[in-house]
């Protein structure tokens, strides 16, 4: 029987102080859109350092300092610490999703157990299920969290490791959100910052933003969340993490620049890497010609506003947007041609599509749908190889390995890291299809690129 994970406890932590702080957030559309997606999920993966007889460095002294980090840190990201709750009223009809912070017993802590060394989880070649459970809020749904915790931190030892896992539901942050919280949780655990009046580094912006005339809430077209709730059942995954050196990045983007020598533009290193996956993933998929493939990023568009957003924005500040084509004009044209693709439709996601794309959402209100993502077509990415992940040590040293939980994954889903090498190495923690992924890893495009890593 394969080894599973062990709970030894869980409690729920509260913020030091949330004394005069607004008890009911509202929320975006680019945070409503979300209600029927899952939890992000992300975690640390340490070696366990040798204890010392000091209390504070055993592993109980060390669970404590975390608790204790946890809450003050929660004094200045209280709407993680809130569950979420819906108004509704028949007429005039009202549908209304937002943040109480006033009725929650706060954020979920869990510490537990697993009979497996970091050998164990890093060596496979794919990525063990049992990572799955690292994290809590296994499957759920963002709507959930109206009884769940917007929120929990667990924390399983290892026989020689340690992995700390954030779940933390996409209602409330993003990507850039939630390593901002976690790198605050960091720098509160590491200078052992004791109150929530003590100074950090970058305190987050909490109001939310509203288009101008819109707000400050949202009357959904629903009367229940069975009307927008479906739970995506995914099929069985390979899932695997490819790393790329600088020197094997700086080696694609040089080809697929050279390819677009004489289009008149340059791209970057994450484009040419991705029009690459793109390309590979869709010749080992084997589609027809006139297959449509699409391959989309996520946009952080906190920047790209006019006037712009404040950069520790604290919300959801994403769009996804991408590049279409068919199969075979994907494969007939060079790496170059995608990457540039990619690169267009990146460049022509700014101000006026952000509010373009606001407009139509607030005219015909979408939830997103798992089920309506996956196609043979789709390659998609998601998260940022610039979120700082290595810089959170909680007194453990740097991590080994950044790992995630089963959710927000499909067939096709690619989730980008900073490579644990450093330096703007990246790694690619993908999903597919058994039999894709077979063919992938014999594919002699995708081979040079990293073989050459």
């Amino acid at each position: 029987m394969d080894p599973q994970v062990e709970l030894i406890s869980e409690c729920f932590i509260k913020p030091s102080n949330i004394e005069g702080k607004e008890q009911v957030l509202h929320r975006t559309p680019w945070d409503l859109c979300l209600l029927n997606g899952h939890y992000i999920q992300k975690g640390l993966l340490f070696r366990k350092t040798p204890l010392s007889d000091d209390q504070e460095s055993s592993i109980p002294g060390f669970l404590e300092r975390l608790k204790h980090s946890l809450s003050v840190t929660l004094a200045h990201f209280y709407p993680l610490a809130g569950r979420l709750a819906t108004q509704t009223r028949e007429n005039p009809h009202l549908y209304e999703v937002y943040i109480d912070c006033s009725n929650s017993p706060g954020a979920k802590f869990v510490h537990s157990k697993l009979n497996l060394s970091v050998s164990d989880i890093l060596s496979p070649a794919y990525v063990p299920s049992i990572v799955q459970h690292f994290f809590d809020h296994y499957k759920a749904v963002n709507h959930d969290g109206h009884t769940l915790s917007l929120l929990t931190v667990q924390v399983t030892e290892l026989t020689d490791g340690i992995f700390i896992g954030f779940s933390s539901n996409h209602c409330v942050a993003d990507g850039t959100s939630y390593w901002h919280f976690i790198n605050t949780l960091s720098e509160v655990f590491e200078k052992k910052i004791d109150s929530e009046a003590a100074k950090i580094s970058r305190p987050p912006v909490l109001e939310s933003w509203f288009p101008d005339g819109q707000g400050p809430f949202y009357n959904l077209p629903f009367t229940h969340h069975d009307q927008f709730i479906n739970r995506y059942e995914r099929p069985e995954l390979k899932e695997r993490i490819f790393h790329f050196s600088v020197a094997s990045l700086a080696r694609i983007k040089a080809r697929a620049n050279a390819d677009c020598k004489n289009r008149g533009i340059t791209v970057s290193s994450l484009q040419a890497l991705s029009a690459l996956f793109w390309r590979c993933v869709i010749r080992a998929r084997g589609l027809p010609q006139n297959h449509i493939s699409i391959c989309k990023t996520s946009v952080n568009i906190r920047s790209r506003l006019e006037p712009a957003l404040p950069q520790n924005y604290f919300g959801n500040g994403i769009q996804t947007t991408g590049a279409v084509t068919t199969a075979g004009e994907l494969l007939e044209n060079d790496l170059g041609w995608a990457a540039m693709l990619l690169t267009e439709a990146i460049s022509k996601h700014d101000d006026k599509a952000i509010r373009e794309g606001l407009k139509s959402w607030m005219q015909n209100p979408v939830i997103y749908q798992f089920q309506r993502l996956v196609d043979p077509g789709l390659v998609m990415f998601g998260s940022s190889p610039r979120f700082d992940m290595y810089g959170n040590e909680f007194g453990l040293g740097k991590a080994v390995a950044v790992l995630s939980g089963h959710d927000n994954k499909f067939d096709g889903k690619g989730t980008l890291y900073p490579g644990n090498r450093g330096g703007g190495s990246i790694d690619v923690d993908l999903c597919l299809l058994p039999h894709s992924m077979s063919a992938l890893e014999r594919d002699a495009e995708f081979l040079d690129a990293l073989n050459f890593s």
